[in-house]
């Protein structure tokens, strides 16, 4: 699967989830998706995407919490597996990217590239929910059910490797949130949740 594969039938699904991106797919999703909501976790402390986006999706149980996580990523903290399991929140939706390779660093393989079986530790981490997609026809089938049912949700995708070189936040980034610095658009997407929180509450969002 390419990346447009994934990202455009999310895109057309997504609503006012939280997206939370990391490393080599930040930049593709920030190109399509101009959302408030959308969070890049690609500066610093490798490996934590898929904490911070648990993190979000416990703090507001009542909104879906989607991360769009690398295999790079994950594995350099497979205990976020166990966590994210342990902690039973039904609207965490945690998608693992397998594209063998470092991206944002120049391609080089990660250990075990193609050996490691992500959807089978999901599985023995006790996520409710389970999913491995190699096409797009079966990611567009699979999307209402991984978008609506409870979670904990785990979602495997096998993508092509890509060519997005290093992140760097400035204003010539085509992405919202890499236009500005990591603690500006902290700022604005606390802001953001916290009014779309009260929407929720008053029955307006």
């Amino acid at each position: 699967m390419s990346k447009d594969d994934l990202l455009l039938p999310l895109l057309r699904r997504r609503t006012d989830e939280v997206v939370v991106t990391s490393m080599g797919i930040t930049r593709p999703w920030g190109r399509i998706s101009h959302h408030d909501l959308d969070f890049a976790s690609a500066d610093s402390a490798m490996g934590h995407t898929a904490d911070l986006a648990l993190g979000i999706a416990l703090a507001h149980p009542s909104r879906k919490v989607i991360c769009l996580n690398g295999d790079g990523s994950m594995l350099m903290n497979l205990g976020t597996l166990v966590t994210a399991a342990e902690a039973q929140a039904e609207n965490y939706v945690l998608f693992v990217l397998e594209n063998g390779t470092y991206e944002i660093t120049g391609n080089q393989p990660i250990p075990g590239a193609g050996r490691v079986d992500f959807a089978g530790l999901a599985s023995a981490c006790g996520f409710r929910r389970v999913y491995s997609v190699s096409s797009r026809g079966d990611l567009e089938a699979l999307l209402p059910g991984i978008l609506s049912e409870p979670g904990p949700t785990f979602v495997h995708v096998r993508l092509a490797p890509g060519s997005e070189g290093p992140i760097r936040r400035s204003r010539g980034e085509a992405s919202r949130y890499l236009q500005v610095s990591l603690a500006e658009w902290s700022r604005q997407f606390r802001r953001a949740l916290a009014e779309r929180a009260v929407g929720m509450h008053s029955g307006r969002c």
